[in-house]
């Protein structure tokens, strides 16, 4: 797969200026702030327990979960970004990971997010990880997932910080995520519409895991 090598070099590349550039993101934007909140909201009222950020990147979501009382811990495919995720916060758990392959036991988890982790991953490659995310976390767990709302996809080589990148940035309607969670054994209990009349509109889904 090699949209996961190139993937992974080029958050290798930009890992400092990328963690600049959103570290204090939820601090600047409330909504998105408020949806991270919903889900340690729903985390918590199901009894809490462990809880993945895939594509994690600098931590911040993490930490803020860990802050709202979430037993949250990071994963993601670039070992730089990882370190910057460990520099950023010691006293939380980052470790390297792909969202095709999660190295977790079975039904390990209370709650799993995907926080605009998902927009590299091609469409063919995404029923296979929302397979995996079933398959860890628990039957109710709960799965937050944000993306970028619309149709289509464009290269990105000029990376954060001017350094180059070689990824795919993949728009998807919610109702199309919403079909591939309902094959994957997910039922889908809100969607939310961010900035749509925006240059980049955004959508958060909520579901759970009906395994």
């Amino acid at each position: 797969m090699s949209w996961l090598g190139d993937t992974r070099t080029s958050y290798d590349t930009v890992a400092a200026a990328f963690a600049d550039q959103v570290r204090d993101s939820l601090e600047t934007r409330p909504y998105m702030r408020a949806m991270v909140r919903l889900f340690a909201d729903l985390v918590l009222a199901a009894g809490g327990g462990p809880v993945a950020d895939v594509g994690c990147g600098p931590g911040h979501v993490t930490a803020f979960l860990r802050e709202l009382g979430v037993a949250a811990f990071g994963i993601d495919l670039s070992p730089a970004m990882v370190e910057v995720a460990r520099a950023d916060h010691p006293d939380a758990r980052f470790e390297v990971g792909s969202m095709t392959d999660l190295d977790l036991a079975d039904d390990s988890l209370t709650g799993l997010i995907a926080w605009w982790s998902l927009i590299h991953t091609p469409d063919d490659a995404v029923p296979a990880v929302f397979a995996h995310f079933g398959r860890v976390l628990r039957p109710g767990g709960v799965l937050a997932l944000g993306f970028h709302d619309g149709n289509g996809s464009t290269l990105k080589t000029d990376g954060y910080g001017g350094h180059p990148m070689n990824v795919h940035v993949h728009r998807r309607p919610p109702a199309r995520v919403t079909a591939w969670l309902h094959q994957a054994g997910f039922t889908v209990e809100a969607s939310v519409s961010l900035d749509p009349a925006g240059r980049l509109p955004g959508a958060v889904l909520f579901a759970r895991n009906g395994h």
